[in-house]
């Protein structure tokens, strides 16, 4: 099955194709590296084909009662296994690195890609199935590649050892090497089952990864509600198809060793029944049979490996088919070439006829059209699911309009680059998650670079004087997702952001839906500084918010259904008076 995306066609099922791939775009950049791995191979091959010959020698000495074997051979012993000993710990030293730095090559152009994705596809996962993919997919590729290169140094070393044995006795050798080839059939089927229950367990620790941080997240619902039974089966379930994925994929891959195992256990039944034929009948030295066996048997552990070396790769191959379907997935926001900053303005932003279709088909808007004039507050209003969070998501490209159109100050907002058009925009939700960082650098992502004073200012007018109280002061770490403050306090230090960006267009979704009155108030106070002089898009669930706003947009069904202020839309008795007098909107 061929998977055709960014201009290249990738068989799915053809090793050489992913490995051609992986050569090209990421490992051939270590050439200088790999040239010192190739030479430090090639040496620990030498000296591992040198001990038959050693041996084979030493048998000669003694049996010839040379005194010279007192200290040449031992010496000699000696020097081959300080030279093969050194080779092999620096060439498993730089083989590491390489695969380690790929692999960061790998985990950095994902990550890169992913950050780019629209929000869509990133919330198409849940975020600990995408987290596998940098952890799990990215251990099992890291041992396939180590066990690749690894393999071409066991390919050299037993073309260093069958030279010895054919040195040492060419027929034996003929009669050894014929055995072996009969392995590869079963071990090519072997390695497609492998890379098929590969790919199931990857899939499986993801689910897996998914379920066990949804139940930990909400540990306080699962009490609150007693489902910790069901928590508990569901767990148990998750863990016995992960163990089925596992023991599938450890039974197919244990199938490999015994086979390489008999074989080689024939061939040095073979070489034994036809060397000691040849002892019979006085053909054939002790020292030459005794070397060859030695290689023989050397030889096995490389063999051994290159065998099962076809399984290990095919484990790896899943995980890297895993990698780059989501290296490969087409950017869904793409600039133009001819892209151009965001021109300065005072904030005037347009929607016409804009509509937004779901990946999954819904719709999300259809043919919404308003317009915020510079330095007003627009609300927008209407039952869940009318498309307000879709609207607010549109203007910063977080998801990408399918239909109409979007302008800021009369730049569409496809025509201008991501950098300049989002650089112009604020954005606080109700949920104020905060990085796990110092207060100070949260407040520091709205303009990089801002000074400690300017950061200090932005908190004042956020009504942020909790933080003077804290022992570190903005210095203070808020803990992952800002865990460590409370949601008044979050929220409060996500508008001080807000105001350092000092953008021509601030977008609200509803920052004080979630809060108790006295952090309200504190933050409804502090917007109404942050709204001051510059277009508010806000999406409102609460009265009090609603009748602040210039222009109130009432939604359904994904479109404008009626628009005016507060007064004129009661007058008229729409949806917006059915809003208000159903209490859909919170007072």
């Amino acid at each position: 099955m061929a998977k055709k995306s960014s201009g290249k066609t990738i068989n799915r099922e053809t090793t050489a194709a992913l490995l051609l791939r992986l050569w090209r775009e990421h490992i051939r950049h270590h050439r200088g590296m790999l040239l010192i791995v190739a030479i430090l191979t090639a040496l620990m091959a030498g000296t591992t084909a040198l001990y038959p010959v050693v041996i084979d020698r030493a048998f000669q000495m003694f049996a010839d009662k040379d005194q010279r074997i007192l200290y040449q051979i031992p010496l000699l012993v000696l020097v081959v296994t300080a030279a093969k000993a050194a080779a092999q710990y620096f060439q498993n030293v730089m083989v590491q690195q390489v695969v380690l730095m790929t692999i960061r090559e790998l985990q950095g152009r994902m990550f890169a890609h992913l950050m780019q994705a629209d929000l869509v596809r990133v919330e198409r996962e849940p975020p600990a199935t995408i987290a596998a993919r940098f952890t799990t997919d990215a251990a099992i590729i890291r041992d396939s590649l180590t066990r690749v290169v690894n393999g071409a140094a066991d390919v050299v070393t037993v073309i260093g050892l069958v030279g010895s044995m054919l040195y040492l006795d060419w027929v034996l050798s003929v009669i050894a090497a014929a055995l072996y080839p009969l392995a590869a059939v079963p071990i090519q089927k072997l390695g497609k089952r492998i890379r098929k229950s590969s790919g199931t367990m990857q899939e499986r620790m993801g689910s897996t990864a998914a379920l066990l941080n949804e139940s930990f997240a909400q540990a306080r619902t699962v009490r609150a509600y007693g489902l910790e039974h069901r928590e508990t089966e569901r767990a148990r379930t998750a863990f016995g198809e992960l163990y089925q994925a596992l023991l599938r994929m450890a039974s197919n891959r244990s199938r490999v060793d015994p086979v390489l195992e008999v074989l080689g256990g024939a061939a040095v039944a073979a070489v034994i029944g036809f060397a000691g034929w040849k002892a019979a009948l006085g053909l054939g030295s002790v020292g030459n049979f005794t070397g060859f066996v030695a290689a023989l048997l050397i030889a096995a552990r490389p063999l051994r490996a290159l065998g099962s070396l076809n399984a290990a790769l095919q484990e790896g191959m899943a995980g890297l088919i895993r990698v780059f379907s989501v290296v490969d997935e087409p950017a869904a926001l793409r600039a133009s070439a001819d892209a151009i900053a965001l021109p300065p303005g005072p904030g005037r932003l347009a929607f016409s006829d804009v509509s937004y279709i779901y990946p999954d088909g819904r719709e999300g808007l259809t043919g919404l059209s308003f317009t915020a004039e510079p330095g007003l507050t627009i609300a927008l209003v209407g039952p869940s699911g009318a498309g307000k969070s879709t609207a607010l998501a549109l203007i910063p490209r977080l998801y990408e309009a399918t239909g109409g159109r979007i302008t800021l100050d009369g730049a569409d907002i496809k025509s201008v680059t991501l950098d300049s058009l989002r650089a112009a925009i604020a954005y606080v939700g109700q949920d104020a998650l905060l990085f796990d960082d110092s207060i100070a650098e949260n407040i520091r992502l709205g303009r990089p670079g801002a000074s400690i004073e300017d950061i200090e200012a932005a908190a004042e007018a956020a009504a942020a004087s909790f933080i003077r109280d804290l022992p570190e002061g903005f210095g203070t770490l808020v803990g992952p997702g800002g865990s460590r403050l409370s949601g008044g306090q979050r929220q409060r230090v996500a508008l001080a952001r807000a105001l350092l960006r000092d953008p021509r267009l601030l977008l609200l979704d509803e920052a004080t839906s979630a809060l108790d009155a006295e952090s309200e108030a504190l933050v409804q106070e502090a917007l109404l500084r942050l709204r001051r002089g510059r277009t508010t898009i806000v999406v409102a669930h609460r009265l009090s918010t609603v009748r602040d706003a210039d222009l109130v947009v009432a939604m359904a069904d994904g479109r404008a259904v009626e628009m005016g202020t507060h007064a004129q839309l009661m007058e008229a008795a729409g949806l917006y008076a059915r809003l208000v007098r159903t209490q859909a909107l919170a007072a």
